[in-house]
C-alpha cells in the first residue's frame, strides 16, 4: 500500500512516518510549502530541514510540494475578506480543506498513491470520523470539511496514542524532533498576533461603540479587529463600571455594540455552508419538524462545539428548508459564539457527524 505522509517538520508527523514506515507501508513523506519562509514570522525554513533530516534517519523519501500561491487565494484570501466584513474566520479549517486533504490529497491520488496520513490527533474507522484517544489533543474540530468521500482514503496513524506516547516514542526511535516544542499559530505561518496580521492589508479605521441601549460609550479602531467575547481593545468611558465585551458588530456602518457578560452568551444560531459526514437520515431522527418557535429546553443525542477544543454542548437541530442552514438550539447559554468560527457536531460515542460555519 503506497502512502503519501505530510509531513510538517514537527514531532507528531515525524511519529506517524515512523509508525507506518514499521508498519510496512510503502511510504513516502511530502512537505508542504504555503507560505514565504523569509517573512520573520515564518519557521517554515526550520521546519523543512527537520522534516528533511527526520526522512533521511528513517530512509524515506521526502518530496517537496510548493503551494504558496494556492494558499494565498483558497486560505489568506479568504481570511481578510471575513474579517473585513465583520466575521472571524478559521484558517485552520479552511486549510485542511483546501490544501492538506484538497490539493494534497488530490496530487498523491493523481500520481498513484492509494491513502493519504497525517499526524492530526483524529481517527478514521470504516469511512467515519471519529474523536482519538487523546481528546486533550483532539483535531476533529479542524477537520470536519473534509469530503466524505476521501475519508476512506486518510489515515491518522496517531488515532490510538496518547501525546505523551507519542513522544516517548520519538525519543526511543532517536528521531530529530523529538525535544521540538510544539507549533502554534496560523496553519503553515506560525505563531503571530492576529492584530498585526490584518493590519498588512486591513487599516485602522476608528468608530463608535454603542451599548445595547444604542448609547455611544467609547471607541473602537476598527471593526476587523474584533471578535465576539473580547473583553479589552476598544475604549469605554469611565461611567461604565462594569466589565464589557464585544456582543455585535456592524462591519458596513463600522460599529461595535458591547455588553455585559450574560448578554455575550446565546443559546441559539445558525450554522451554513454545511458539510455532513454522517448519512443525512441519521441527522432527520434528531430534527425537530417544526422549529418555530423554539422550545425552552431539549434534549438529544447530539452534542456540537464552536471553538477548537471548547465544551461539547448538547444540542437539536432545526432545518431551515428556505436558506439550506441549520438552526441549532443549546441546552444551556454560552459565552462568545462568533459569525465566522465553525460549529461542529458530534454523536455521543464520538463520531463526527459535520458541521458549518456560524452567521
Amino acid at each position: 500500500m503506497k502512502i503519501a505522509l505530510g509531513i510538517s517538520g514537527g514531532v507528531d508527523s515525524a511519529v506517524a512516518l515512523y509508525l507506518l514506515k514499521n508498519q510496512g507501508y510503502d511510504v513516502t513523506a511530502f512537505h508542504m510549502q504555503c507560505w514565504d519562509y523569509k517573512e520573520e514570522i515564518c519557521t517554515g525554513e526550520k521546519d523543512k530541514a527537520d522534516a528533511a533530516q527526520v526522512c533521511s534517519q528513517l530512509g524515506v523519501p521526502f518530496k517537496f510540494l510548493d503551494f504558496q500561491k494556492e494558499y494565498q487565494e483558497k486560505v489568506i484570501s479568504n481570511f481578510y475578506s471575513e474579517y473585513a466584513h465583520g466575521r472571524t474566520p478559521n484558517p485552520d479549517v479552511l486549510c485542511n480543506l483546501e490544501i492538506k486533504f484538497g490539493l494534497f490529497f488530490d496530487y498523491a491520488m493523481k500520481n498513484g498513491f492509494d491513502a493519504v496520513a497525517t499526524g492530526h490527533y483524529a481517527k478514521v474507522f470504516e469511512g467515519k470520523l471519529f474523536q482519538p484517544k487523546d481528546l486533550s489533543k483532539d483535531q476533529t474540530y479542524f477537520l470536519y470539511r473534509i469530503q466524505k468521500e476521501k475519508l476512506t482514503s486518510v489515515i491518522f496513524p496517531l488515532s490510538d496514542l496518547l501525546k505523551t506516547e507519542v513522544k516517548e516514542i520519538a525519543k526511543k526511535a532517536k528521531l530529530k524532533v523529538a525535544e521540538k516544542a510544539e507549533s502554534m499559530g496560523i496553519c503553515f505561518i506560525g505563531k503571530v498576533s492576529i492584530k498585526e496580521f490584518l493590519k498588512k492589508r486591513i487599516s485602522e479605521n476608528p468608530g463608535q461603540v454603542l451599548d445595547t441601549k444604542v448609547r455611544s460609550v467609547g471607541r473602537h479602531i476598527g471593526v476587523p479587529f474584533y471578535t465576539i467575547g473580547q473583553r479589552h481593545g476598544f475604549e469605554i468611558n469611565a461611567y461604565i463600571g462594569t466589565p464589557m465585551y464585544v456582543i455585535s458588530k456592524d462591519a458596513e456602518r463600522n460599529i461595535l455594540v458591547v455588553g455585559n457578560e450574560e448578554e455575550a452568551k446565546s443559546d441559539i444560531f445558525s450554522v451554513s455552508d454545511l458539510n455532513l459526514l454522517a448519512d443525512a437520515d441519521f441527522f432527520e431522527n434528531f430534527y425537530q419538524k417544526n422549529p418555530h418557535p423554539l422550545p425552552s429546553r431539549i434534549s438529544s443525542k447530539i452534542f456540537c462545539r464552536i471553538r477548537h477544543l471548547g465544551e461539547l454542548y448538547n444540542c437539536q437541530l432545526y432545518p431551515n428548508s428556505i436558506s439550506s442552514s441549520l438552526d441549532v438550539k443549546l441546552d444551556k447559554k454560552v459565552f462568545g459564539v462568533a459569525p465566522g468560527q465553525s460549529c461542529v457536531f458530534y454523536s455521543s460515542e464520538g463520531q463526527v457527524l459535520g458541521g458549518g460555519i456560524i452567521n
